[in-house]
């Protein structure tokens, strides 16, 4: 792969849930369970909508909020104990993730994961689907590491800093409003991948909207 009109980028920071690894349904859908477990009903559709993207102290907070009283004090252990088994049965990578990967990086461009999540889901998710291996060990990176979460940039404005990378000299790929709004607060150019999301929210956002990872290497002028 060649580098054409890649002067001004030196780093590619992709989310892992939903851009990398086809996981948001899994996840919400083991989460929709939890919520059940407690007596709030929700449709998939629902959970999405009013839990997907946030660190999950938010969503325990919401989760209370919507019930009226505390969550018993493991809810989130079994949450994720229950979606990580649910991982291990079910979990793919996105199509075309590891070819846009290699492809990113054989153009001499950095390549890093800035996820909502925390680094032991990263980690077990790109080790799963067979994408650990497309990373430096040192370019995995997580909102829990910083002071704020998405929307918020600091993830990035982190990620950024510690591949010496200028944000000005950085996109974004990822598939959620507040992961875009985050990007575009970073001064980084931000990719909406909206198989599976609403592209006018993406839009909304910020993102320029990505509907396949096989797009990416063109749009980013790699030849």
């Amino acid at each position: 792969m060649t580098k054409s009109g890649l002067g001004d980028l030196d780093l590619v920071i992709f989310d892992c849930d939903g851009v990398l690894v086809d996981s948001e349904v899994i996840s919400n859908e083991a989460l929709t369970r939890a919520l059940s477990s407690e007596g709030l009903a929700m449709t998939l559709q629902e959970t999405r909508r009013d839990f997907q993207g946030l660190l999950l102290a938010d969503i325990a907070a919401r989760a209370e909020a919507k019930l009226g009283r505390k969550l018993p004090g493991d809810w989130l252990e079994r949450y994720e104990r229950d979606r990580d088994e649910a991982f291990h049965r079910e979990l793919k990578p996105v199509p075309g993730a590891a070819e846009a990967v290699r492809r990113i990086g054989d153009a001499g461009v950095a390549v890093c994961v800035a996820s909502q999540g925390k680094l032991s889901k990263t980690r077990l998710s790109l080790g799963l689907t067979g994408l650990r291996d497309l990373f430096r060990g040192d370019a995995l990176f997580s909102a829990y590491s910083v002071p704020r979460g998405k929307p918020h940039p600091d993830v990035f404005l982190h990620a950024a800093a510690v591949m010496n990378a200028k944000p000005s000299r950085c996109a974004v790929v990822e598939d959620t409003p507040s992961g875009v709004t985050a990007a575009v607060s970073a001064g980084m150019r931000a990719f909406g991948y909206a198989a599976d999301s609403d592209e006018l929210e993406l839009r909304g956002a910020g993102g320029e909207i990505l509907r396949s990872l096989e797009e990416l290497p063109a749009l980013l002028g790699i030849v």
